[in-house]
């Protein structure tokens, strides 16, 4: 094994316990009575309710284990770059735009039969998981069923979903009234660094530099997603 092979394949082991150690504090965060109490009452999101954010955080986790334990998908892999810039329309598309739109719709359709549905196939998936995660090959494809022809290496995959599931953790944590989860470093890290990855897409990166070390000259927003 190569230098390059053996560190890649530590990056992987640690992306995929940050990922699994993330699933699990949603998890944590949904079992919360907090969550279950606002469930019907409309979320820190525009148009969309604390049942359905909960719903759309974890969608894409929820189908996971399954992907995996299936066929590896025949579509082209694509890289993470390539994903952000040319492949996502959720991006740029606004609040209002039809793919958002149906983002939306699917997380409440995800949360349809209530808080302690999901909150139980949360529990199952993150036992799963933590089962068959780390015997999963790095370069094995993931596909998800809305996207078109192509598909990701599961460990780009992983980081996407750790940057939305730490995101939307606080989203929900914050739309009922709780602290931010307490993610530790090894969780937080790979998504501070993703995200200053996609503030530089949308903003350039003088925007961001300044955002970052200059307040005298900082743009009003760096987000990046």
């Amino acid at each position: 094994m190569t230098v390059t092979e053996e560190s890649w394949n530590q990056y992987g082991a640690r992306l995929r316990q940050a990922y699994a150690e993330a699933v699990a504090g949603v998890a944590d965060l949904l079992a919360a009575p907090a969550v279950a109490t606002a469930w019907n009452r409309p979320s820190a999101l525009a148009d969309l309710g604390v049942g359905g954010l909960a719903g759309h955080a974890v969608r894409q986790d929820l189908g996971l284990p399954d992907l995996l334990a299936g066929p590896e998908p025949q579509e082209p892999v694509i890289s993470l770059r390539e994903y952000y810039v040319e492949r996502v329309t959720w991006l740029d598309a606004g609040v209002d735009g039809a793919v958002n739109r149906r983002i939306r719709a699917s997380g409440e359709e995800t949360a349809a039969d209530g808080h302690g549905a999901l909150l139980a196939r949360l529990r199952g998936t993150v036992v799963r998981l933590r089962e068959e995660l780390p015997h999963a090959p790095a370069a094995r494809p993931v596909r998800m069923a809305s996207w078109g022809d192509w598909s990701l290496d599961l460990d780009d995959f992983l980081l996407t979903r750790l940057m939305e599931l730490v995101v939307h953790a606080d989203d929900l944590a914050y739309s009922v009234g709780l602290p931010n989860p307490p993610f530790p470093e090894r969780v937080t890290a790979p998504v501070v660094d993703l995200l200053a990855r996609l503030a530089v897409r949308r903003h350039g990166t003088a925007a961001v530099i300044r955002g970052l070390a200059r307040a005298e000259r900082a743009p009003a927003s760096i987000a990046g997603v």
